[in-house]
């Protein structure tokens, strides 16, 4: 009867043993960091004023507590990422972000048009007026502007060097503005190549991925002038490749952007707001993914 007894309980504890084993093991596949506090990162997708969304995401996350430990940005979201990297404040963030115009990143040169009708020095300037770090390595979180390569037709993460020359040549548009040398590179704009850059962000270190998308609705057709069509053209053409990228992430924030311009910056406001909208309506599915309340 005790021998009986003794081989139940042996048994009994052997069988638990083995389901808090199993079940250990079922959550390190679903939350390899199970034990330490997982790293974030927040990927800011662009095309010309719809980036102003991002503004209103990275507002929520702040004060949600939501945590941001890697910012990887192409295009616009290149842009809005840098500040933030720099700054760590979503109000710095949407003072800075309100003021930007559309004068301050067009500068036409329709005399010597070689490589595009803009140079993009504006936009550089702009940067070294208000972010304080000259540098990547300087910023207050790992960060990336994504680029393309003319030469080698290769998707380009810059994570080092002058942050106001990368957010240039991350937005430097094909056939808008001329192409960047930096760092013996010939850039253009990110979002050719890599618009979503979810595998750049898992390669800085991050265990979950939060991505933003862009890509809802249809911008108004604008057909008052050639970049307007331009602008259209690349959203159509990165619109499906966006979409295979997103199902990388982890969780997709997706505002709803209707018909919101590309080139429309008097929606600036509304563009936030959108942008705080799909960020509060994503909050359960990011604390759920990284394991707090």
């Amino acid at each position: 009867m005790r021998r009986g007894f003794l081989a139940l309980a042996v048994i009994s504890v052997t069988v638990a043993f083995g389901f808090v084993s199993c079940s250990w093991r079922a959550a390190s596949k679903v939350m390899p960091w199970a034990g330490r506090t997982p790293k974030v990162a927040l990927v800011l997708p662009g095309i010309g004023a719809r980036g102003f969304a991002h503004v209103g995401v990275i507002r929520v996350l702040e004060r949600q507590k939501i945590p941001i430990d890697i910012i990887v940005g192409t295009d616009t979201g290149s842009l809005i990422g840098a500040i933030y990297a720099e700054r760590k404040s979503a109000s710095d963030l949407e003072r800075i972000a309100l003021a930007l115009e559309e004068n301050d990143i067009f500068d036409y040169d329709f005399i010597n048009p070689t490589q595009g009708f803009a140079r993009g020095e504006r936009l550089e300037n702009f940067i070294v007026k208000r972010v304080s770090s000259r540098d990547i390595e300087r910023l207050r979180m790992p960060f990336a502007a994504m680029a393309t390569d003319l030469e080698t037709g290769a998707a380009v993460a810059l994570t080092s060097g002058s942050l106001a020359r990368a957010v240039r040549a991350s937005t430097a548009i094909p056939g808008i503005f001329a192409p960047v040398a930096h760092e013996g590179k010939l850039l253009t704009d990110g979002l050719v190549l890599d618009n979503v850059p979810i595998g750049t962000a898992r390669k800085l270190g991050a265990d979950v991925v939060i991505a933003v998308d862009l890509t809802d609705g249809m911008p108004a057709a604008q057909t008052k002038n050639t970049f307007e069509t331009l602008l259209q053209s690349l959203f159509l053409a990165t619109r499906q490749s966006s979409a295979l990228a997103l199902r990388q992430a982890d969780v997709v924030i997706r505002p709803k952007l209707g018909n919101a311009g590309l080139m429309d910056f008097t929606r600036k406001k509304e563009l936030v707001a959108l942008g705080m909208a799909a960020a509060e309506e994503a909050l359960p599915a990011i604390r759920n993914k990284i394991g707090i309340k």
